[in-house]
């Protein structure tokens, strides 16, 4: 007698007790070359039972994602254009982006580097290099941590790198990219990292990235919590997802159930245009639309930017009506 091995997509299917004609409709891929991973923490929050359920459909890989979509890439934000050294990009002016890790704690079905060369780029040995760039260019005030996920780093690694860049003098501002505080509070780091915070030089800055109200727990709001005690600014950006938070009442629940554990709203990003992410894509007039409901709603301090991420823009570029 053969027995067949499930995949863990085909086993997470089970655990939340799909039909197989559920996971049939969905058109599940069980061996996406992007693979399904997801937290423990994250997985807490998804309803059973929910095809549908809006975090699900943030790390289910589909059939769909093979499709080549026209006027998508694998490089939607011109990441390499912008990359004077491995690990290290700079687009904006004042600022560079430093690739800390190339591990994230979930694999999210839209992520714009889920096609980026991290084997090439990211990598402590790169480290040298990129600090000795943001040493020799004085115009460099602030330094953003990115991945991957900075925060899969060891707390040892993490604070390391940190203390590297706190002892570059011109260096004002550390701002840390993160989506580990939202979908694995349990494994985000706290106890040296926040010992750290507590004495640094440094203006800080954390933005967290939560789509969907029902990812934040009372472990997130303890979390951001101790943050915010840190001295941490805390602010959120989201990405206008289709089929998970398209709607404005979700985007108003979200900026509330923010706003009560103390992060603020700062962007709602229209998809950035990676290929195997078509499917999540909303037009710009119905982001343009949801958006104009949402400040209907809400008051400015709760409103996010609306913006897109365009290849050769040195900015972010907030999202308008063209009939303007």
């Amino acid at each position: 007698m053969t027995h067949t091995t499930k995949t863990p997509v085909q086993q997470l299917c089970d655990t939340l007790h799909l039909t197989a004609q559920e996971v049939q409709t969905l058109k599940v891929d069980g061996n996406s070359p992007f693979p399904l991973k997801i937290s423990n923490d994250f997985f807490a929050q998804i309803q059973p039972k929910q095809p549908n359920d809006p975090l699900l459909k943030q790390i289910l890989p589909l059939q769909i994602e093979h499709q080549v979509a026209k006027g998508f890439s694998q490089d939607p934000v011109s990441d390499l254009t912008f990359n004077p050294t491995p690990s290290l990009i700079h687009k904006y002016h004042g600022r560079v982006l430093l690739i800390a890790s190339p591990k994230c704690d979930i694999h999210c079905r839209y992520c714009f580097r889920r096609h980026f060369p991290y084997s090439e780029q990211s990598n402590t040995r790169h480290w040298q290099k990129a600090l000795a760039y943001i040493q020799q260019d004085k115009s460099i005030h602030e330094v953003i941590l990115s991945g991957g996920d900075p925060m899969s780093l060891t707390e040892k690694s993490l604070v390391s790198l940190i203390q590297k860049i706190e002892a570059i003098p011109h260096v004002k501002t550390l701002r840390i990219h993160s989506r580990t505080p939202v979908i694995s509070p349990s494994t985000a780091p706290a106890n040296t990292f926040l010992e750290w915070a507590t004495q640094t030089r440094l203006n800080k800055v954390l933005v967290v990235h939560c789509n969907h109200a029902n990812e934040l727990s009372h472990q997130t709001e303890t979390l951001f919590l101790r943050y915010k005690v840190a001295g941490f600014h805390l602010l959120n950006q989201s990405v206008l997802l289709k089929g998970v938070n398209d709607q404005v009442e979700a985007l108003e629940t979200l900026s509330h159930a923010l706003f009560k554990q103390g992060v603020l709203p700062y962007y709602l990003n229209q998809l950035d245009r990676v290929q195997g992410a078509a499917h999540f894509e909303v037009t710009d007039d119905t982001a343009i639309k949801l958006h104009t409901q949402l400040r209907e709603r809400l008051p400015g301090y709760l409103l996010p930017k609306l913006v897109q991420d365009l290849q050769q823009a040195t900015y972010k570029s907030p999202l308008i009506s063209s009939s303007i």
